[in-house]
């Protein structure tokens, strides 16, 4: 699978791509399948909030020193795009070529609440196929949340099970961008992904002008600014359920 400049929000422009979205399937392993040694996952995320969609998810398997998001650290160019902009070919192609990683996976379209009343067309949970081999022997994964100026939900270097375990993605503020809550800075997806209505066109590009320190921390949530607000799209963490099985020794 190639990583392309629709991955994630910006593909979803018409009802029928949404619907060939839906219809795509497990998406497929960039790793080699027959390798020896190497280990299939089937790994399902699905979003717990009551009002956030979530991107695409992007998940990689990988050694101990090679996940893409520490709390308390920098954020990285690649994640910022992810967390403010719901871009995720900078960190897929990053991940790609990254010492230590063994796989990378991806999703077609964003994953929205589980209570969404269905005016989208849109899944809530999705199921992956990911391998792992040698010392590549953690997940991580991260989504946008999209209705924010910065955050995101990951889990960084999760031990992969012997045979299957469920972990929880906590909420992030990548604090690369102030959380203004104003839909005129957020991805244009925010409002339709939930069947809200505004007359901001929204932005998927940086504005420097609201910058902040780039050190990830634990997300606020909404404070009930401007155009968020906290009954419609707030969340209690965790935000995204995990679940990962372990397939068979290839």
């Amino acid at each position: 699978m190639k990583a392309k400049k629709v991955v994630g929000l910006f593909a979803i422009t018409t009802i029928a791509v949404i619907a060939v979205a839906g219809m795509a399937g497990i998406p497929q392993s960039n790793a080699e399948l027959g390798s020896k040694n190497g280990v299939t996952y089937e790994v399902t995320i699905t979003n717990l909030t009551p009002g956030q969609p979530i991107t695409s998810p992007l998940l990689v398997t990988h050694d101990r020193n090679s996940g893409f998001f520490t709390v308390g650290e920098e954020a990285s160019a690649e994640l910022q795009q992810l967390a403010e902009n719901g871009n995720l070919e900078l960190l897929i192609n990053m991940l790609e070529g990254k010492q230590g990683v063994a796989d990378v996976v991806y999703g077609t379209a964003p994953l929205v609440p589980a209570n969404d009343p269905g005016r989208t067309g849109l899944a809530h949970s999705e199921t992956f196929e990911i391998t792992t081999k040698g010392n590549a022997r953690y997940l991580s994964f991260a989504s946008m949340l999209v209705c924010t100026n910065d955050g995101f939900a990951g889990i960084d270097s999760v031990r992969l099970p012997l045979n299957q375990k469920t972990v929880f993605a906590m909420g992030y503020d990548a604090r690369t961008e102030m959380n203004t809550e104003d839909f005129a800075d957020m991805v244009p997806p925010c409002q339709g992904a939930i069947g809200i209505t505004s007359d901001d066109e929204g932005t998927g590009e940086t504005n420097p002008e609201i910058s902040e320190d780039g050190i990830i921390i634990p997300h606020p949530g909404v404070m009930n600014k401007a155009d968020l607000l906290e009954v419609v799209h707030g969340w209690s963490n965790p935000a995204v359920k995990i679940d990962i099985v372990r397939m068979n020794y290839q």
